[in-house]
């Protein structure tokens, strides 16, 4: 494998730690520290992800157009690595999200134009490099999990620990830094030649982008499954090991479907990892925590390397659509995350895991439908 795809495997390590050791709490310190509603941490997972989503397309289009990569990288990480511990100084739900929705930012200037250098370093087997980079992130909020749950476990559950814990950030997003500026190359464009933007090449790609946003809007968020751990009764202090779980099943099984990907296609893997996102609500429906997180997991692994490599394998303007995609799944994601907190503020959980059990078997339906009717029309008209 590239040097330069395992050295960004390492950088999503360290930055993923750093962003679990904040995920994994921050639920708990809106909810139970801070003694906000469910429907407030709606809100910062709302506008910390609507915020990125104009940067995420903005930097993507500009990377293609300008042929720039690795310092959109570099930026993106530094942002990132800055802005985790200074949650130490948050005392607000407001001051949460402003501080989230500035990280976002970092995220957005480098997620499309890290997807196009692993592209540019992969070939034609996009699966595998995904799949690699993908248990690198998940390994990397597995440790992060871990640093959460040892500090809560060792150290007491008070909010001083709670603070504490997001400014050693700070340590694994500085090597994070360090990595991308002296160890990841910058993309190999063929000859730095300025080419024609076209996006009327990569119309084909819309209505399964549109079907993964719609997935993106019903799929309960991570930070929904915290909570709902709470309320059946789990210990703050234990909460951390449920993500470590769900880390854990990522990072096993992240490689293995990008395998699978490069074997049986894309389209097929996105559609399992859809069923896996439906039946892991149904368990968290009744309380069935372990293995909702489990099939959480799952889903989230095989649902991103499938959707990276469709995108790597078709598209024409790479950069450009992973921008457009991170930017639909931001702007989906944050609308539902607004419409989960509500539902669960105002009419309980129940109400809103049964709406994303709905949405999520709809959208489902519609992508196996369409997946049907495509594959019937291909070999229909096989040389059109």
């Amino acid at each position: 494998m590239n040097k330069t795809i395992i050295a960004l495997g390492f950088v999503s390590f360290f930055t993923d730690m750093a962003s679990s050791m904040v995920t994994t709490i921050l639920p708990l310190y809106i909810v139970y520290i801070l003694n906000d509603g469910v429907d407030k941490l709606g809100y910062i997972l709302a506008i910390a992800t609507f915020i990125s989503y104009g940067f995420r397309i903005l930097f993507g289009y500009l990377s293609d157009k300008l042929q720039i990569v690795k310092p959109f990288v570099v930026a993106g990480y530094l942002v990132s690595a800055i802005t985790k511990p200074l949650l130490y100084f948050s005392t607000t739900w407001q001051s949460v999200a402003l501080l989230r929705g500035t990280e976002r930012i970092g995220k957005a200037i480098r997620s499309a134009t890290k997807d196009s250098l692993i592209s540019a370093y992969s070939n034609k087997k996009s699966g595998k490099s995904f799949g690699f980079h993908k248990m690198m992130d998940v390994a990397g909020e597995m440790s992060g999990a871990i640093i959460a749950f040892l500090a809560l476990y060792y150290l007491g559950k008070n909010e001083e620990i709670f603070r504490d814990i997001f400014a050693w950030t700070l340590i694994p997003g500085i090597l994070a830094v360090v990595i991308v500026i002296f160890f990841v190359k910058d993309a190999p464009f063929n000859q730095k030649q300025k080419t024609k933007f076209d996006f009327s090449k990569d119309y084909k790609l819309l209505w399964i982008l549109g079907v993964f946003f719609g997935i993106s809007f019903f799929m309960m968020n991570e930070s929904f499954y915290i909570i709902k751990a709470k309320e059946a009764g789990y210990l703050i202090t234990y909460i951390p090991l449920l993500v470590i779980l769900l880390n854990l099943i990522q990072t096993l099984s992240s490689y293995f479907f990008g395998l699978k990907i490069d074997k049986f296609g894309s389209k097929n893997i996105i559609f399992i990892s859809f069923l896996l996102g439906l039946v892991s609500l149904i368990f968290l429906y009744f309380d069935f925590i372990i293995i909702g997180f489990i099939l959480l997991g799952l889903f989230s692994v095989s649902s991103l390397n499938g959707i990276r490599s469709y995108i790597s394998n078709n598209a024409y303007n790479k950069a450009t659509i992973y921008g457009v995609f991170y930017g639909g799944i931001a702007v989906s994601s944050s609308l539902g995350s607004i419409t989960f907190g509500i539902i669960w503020q105002h009419f309980g959980e129940n109400y809103a895991i049964i709406f994303s059990i709905l949405g999520v078997s709809l959208m489902s339906v519609i992508f196996g439908i369409k997946k049907a009717n495509h594959c019937f029309h291909s070999r229909l008209f096989p040389f059109k």
